[in-house]
């Protein structure tokens, strides 16, 4: 589940925040010129010139060119995964996870033109498009795992009966992060084909509420 974030650079120290701001500067400027010319003809010379930074503090970053078209906001996962195991114990699972999901993504609106030109690059520069996917497999698993302790925390601890490691996520936990993901990615293609039809919070609680609902036929 990777995001397109961009958050604002509020909250943390100073340090953490000007790294934030650097690392988004990177990312926005490989976006906008993989955007103009074509991922392939993007180096990494031009993306620091473009975020105003050398070619060393780029490395300090990324580890390679393509890093910064894909890992656009390495901490977004971890995010939230902290805010739905700290989520309010009377929630349930999807409910936790719909409002940790809307916590990080309440900035996408703002951040329109960006969203779209990501989705524009990956499109055009399919090995970038397999690495997006690996990286989002790997979100997922982490996001079960989540899920999973999210779950074991409400319960009374038992032994196991059976020798299965209970600490492994389960099919329910598996299942949820990823229909989350997807639902985060329909939400954003739906919003970005048609921006004027409705705030794009309003389209992802619409998601999550027919998923709630247990996808409901539509009415005729």
């Amino acid at each position: 589940m990777h995001f397109m974030t961009w958050k604002d650079t509020a909250g943390g120290g100073l340090r953490e925040r000007k790294k934030r701001a650097t690392r988004a500067a990177l990312t926005e400027a490989a976006v906008r010129l993989a955007a103009e010319q074509g991922a392939d003809q993007v180096t990494v010379e031009a993306i620091s010139a473009a975020a105003g930074v050398s070619v060393r503090t780029f490395f300090n970053y990324f580890d390679s060119r393509d890093d910064a078209f894909v890992v656009v906001d390495a901490d977004a996962s971890e995010r939230v995964r902290r805010s739905l195991l700290a989520a309010p114990p009377g929630l349930s699972p999807l409910e936790a996870l719909r409002e940790a999901l809307a916590t990080e993504l309440r900035e996408a609106e703002r951040q329109h033109e960006l969203w779209s030109l990501h989705a524009r690059v990956l499109r055009a520069s399919p090995h970038l498009l397999v690495r997006n996917l690996g990286a989002q497999t790997a979100d997922e698993t982490g996001l079960a795992e989540a899920i999973a302790a999210r779950i074991r925390a409400g319960e009374t601890p038992a032994p196991p009966e059976d020798g299965v490691d209970r600490a492994a996520p389960g099919l329910y936990p598996r299942l949820l992060a990823a229909v989350a993901g997807t639902a985060v990615r329909v939400s954003v293609q739906h919003w970005c084909e048609r921006p004027d039809d409705a705030a794009f919070a309003d389209v992802f609680h619409e998601v999550f509420a027919l998923l709630a609902a247990g996808l409901p036929a539509p009415a005729r």
